[in-house]
């Protein structure tokens, strides 16, 4: 059986700390994977995906250029007894808020007393504009709930507070793919406009054919510039969000066509911003990115400033805008102290060595040459602490290291238990095939023999096929029964 850390002598050599990522889609990945870089470098990392409608495909997660030594996929009950058999250090839960909350009911049934099990690690993606109490509620129990900036530290304590729950976990640090090289405008015209669309915002076809139509007018208007519309995923991939209008259908169907020097556009998003000259969005978190490189950035505020599409989250960022501002020639600027507030510290203006964005911090955290998956020192991982000057991942990682220094943890202690929310809570867990203790249901979790390699490729094509009848159903059936029911 594989032997953790915390049963080595003080005093010799620590072994790489071995961490394991649970992930649920690709962008969740790459946020998973590169967070255990910032917080463990020098690791070994062992990478799980949650089987769902949203398990990324080779291509998306090559997209990511984030790998792993190992990766495998798997149903909640299979992740629970990997992590019981492996005895990992740190686990790191890139997941909806729900799965976070079966695994965490999962390893207090596996640990009900104090014992030396794994550091829980969790906290989100992006940009958080919805659903902040219950989201945040579910992520409760584990050791660090990791806040993207000083904003939402102070928002995710306000609300563990205000129910009496325990507030300690929550940490600071940034989004772990802020990086690469820092703007260097060529003039003062953007030449290279990256319009960022979402899956699911907005959602209405008419809005979505609307924001794609003045792209491309954008681009007839400005015949010396090249738009971009940069799609998270191709035709029959599955992403974070359902897309029931996807972009590559809505561009076939523009009036004339796409002008010349507009096109669809895929890739890593920190390779496509190495081009930018202007990042427009209506709130994806790529935002974020482009304002810590220092590229001008637009939220768009064509459809409105709501909650539902998010853009609020923006007030105060002097991102603001509509297309009739950019194609006027508008090109906002982030405000210094709202970007402070969301730890989107500009980058200064001198680029790194090597690389750019999520992919090239993944090189430069693999440049050590220690193996596949294995990140090199904190400083090449952290370029975004690096260029602000301080370490903004060094609260966390010592919090980790105190936690690993115990010779056994404390249970985790979920806010959601039987008795806080006993109508909730078993819900929850029977998605994910627990029972309401935290324990497996019958089946849940495969007994016995591996299967054979025939009969693993034959579940993956099962599994590919329903989930491409899922994305059918989604994009083609459920707005069709929509419209029928609106005549």
């Amino acid at each position: 059986m594989p032997v953790s850390n915390r049963s080595a002598q003080p005093s010799a050599p620590r072994p790489p700390l071995r961490v394991a990522v649970l992930a649920d889609s690709d962008t969740r990945w790459k946020w998973g994977a590169l967070t255990a870089r910032r917080l463990a470098p020098g690791h070994r990392l062992t990478g799980h995906l949650l089987r769902g409608r949203a398990t990324p495909t080779a291509r998306q997660l090559g997209e990511v250029g984030v790998r792993a030594d190992r990766l495998t996929e798997v149903t909640c009950a299979e992740f629970l007894a990997d992590i019981e058999r492996e005895r990992y250090d740190v686990v790191v839960l890139a997941l909806v808020g729900g799965a976070v909350q079966a695994v965490l009911h999962g390893v207090r049934a596996l640990w009900p007393d104090p014992a030396a099990r794994p550091v829980i690690v969790t906290g989100y993606v992006g940009v958080v504009y919805e659903k902040l109490a219950d989201g945040l509620l579910l992520r409760h129990g584990a050791d660090l709930v990791l806040a993207n900036s000083r904003h939402d530290a102070r928002r995710f304590r306000a609300v563990y507070e205000g129910v009496g729950a325990d507030a300690g976990c929550v940490t600071e640090t940034v989004l772990p793919f802020l990086g690469g090289a820092a703007y260097e405008p060529a003039g003062s015209r953007a030449t290279t406009v990256v319009f960022a669309v979402q899956p699911s915002v907005p959602e209405s076809r008419a809005d979505r054919a609307y924001l794609l139509e003045r792209a491309a007018g954008h681009a007839r208007l400005h015949p010396d510039r090249e738009v971009l519309v940069k799609l998270r995923s191709r035709p029959g991939e599955h992403t974070t969000h359902l897309e029931e209008q996807p972009y590559q259908r809505l561009a076939a169907k523009v009036p004339g066509g796409l002008p010349a020097n507009c096109r669809l556009a895929y890739g890593n998003m920190g390779e496509v911003l190495d081009g930018a000259d202007l990042l427009v969005t209506v709130s994806s978190t790529a935002a974020l990115e482009s304002l810590h490189r220092g590229i001008p950035t637009a939220v768009l505020t064509d459809l409105g400033i709501r909650e539902a599409l998010g853009n609020h989250h923006f007030l105060g960022s002097g991102c603001l805008s509509s297309w009739d501002q950019l194609d006027a020639g508008l090109l906002p600027q982030g405000d210094p102290e709202w970007l402070a507030a969301q730890g989107v510290a500009p980058l200064a203006t001198t680029p790194p060595a090597a690389g750019s964005g999520a992919a090239a911090d993944a090189t430069a955290a693999d440049a050590a040459g220690a193996g596949v998956g294995v990140a090199a020192d904190a400083t090449a991982a952290d370029p975004a602490g690096a260029a602000a000057g301080a370490d903004v991942f060094a609260a966390a990682r010592a919090r980790l290291a105190a936690l690993l220094e115990l010779p056994a943890l404390p249970p985790v202690a979920p806010y959601y238990t039987l008795t806080t929310a006993p109508r909730y809570l078993p819900g929850i867990l029977a998605r994910h095939h627990l029972a309401a203790d935290g324990t497996p249901l019958p089946g849940a979790a495969r007994e016995g023999a591996e299967p054979s390699r025939l009969r693993r490729r034959l579940r993956s094509h099962l599994r590919d096929a329903a989930r491409g009848l899922y994305r059918h159903g989604v994009q083609r059936v459920a707005p069709l029964i929509r419209r029928m029911g609106e005549l």
